[in-house]
């Protein structure tokens, strides 16, 4: 039975939500939402291993932020219903999909448990993976629109 959203909840949603807003962290979103866009594993890999890049530090500040917050829901810290509005969790949907296509090989190669508590709790629900399935399809028409625009 899924966990009713308590006070408490809405003061880690928050206190969640005040972290997304340090500025570094900002300028990491704003970067993996905007210019990280990796066709396969070597584009990930490409900034993944240099890590003097600034885009790496960027990188894993982002990917360990939403897996983090992930692990607080699959372990019943924080409810599910409340963390999967899309109002606060798009982003995490976004990455998932930017990285599920090539996300069986790396962690073959790389970490077995990349992103594991996202994939957990994306796949958690009927809601959440029909939301998945509209951020695919949402990213790969953004995909097809700057295809376009740089021709």
């Amino acid at each position: 039975m899924p966990k009713k959203p308590t006070a408490d909840d809405a003061r880690l949603i928050l206190k969640l939500y005040d972290l997304r807003r340090e500025a570094e962290i900002r300028k990491a979103r704003s970067w993996i939402g905007g210019q990280f866009w990796p066709e396969n594993i070597d584009d990930y890999n490409k900034i993944a291993s240099n890590p003097s890049a600034q885009e790496n530090a960027w990188l894993r500040q982002v990917m360990g932020y939403w897996e983090m917050s992930a692990s607080l829901v699959n372990h019943g810290a924080l409810s599910a219903d409340l963390f999967l509005e899309p109002s606060f969790s798009a982003e995490m949907f976004m990455i998932y999909s930017k990285m599920r296509p090539f996300l069986k090989e790396l962690r073959e190669k790389s970490s077995p448990t990349f992103l594991a508590n996202v994939e957990k709790l994306v796949n958690s629900t009927k809601k959440a993976r029909e939301f998945q399935a509209r951020m695919e399809k949402n990213l790969a028409n953004r995909r097809k629109a700057m295809a376009a625009k740089s021709n």
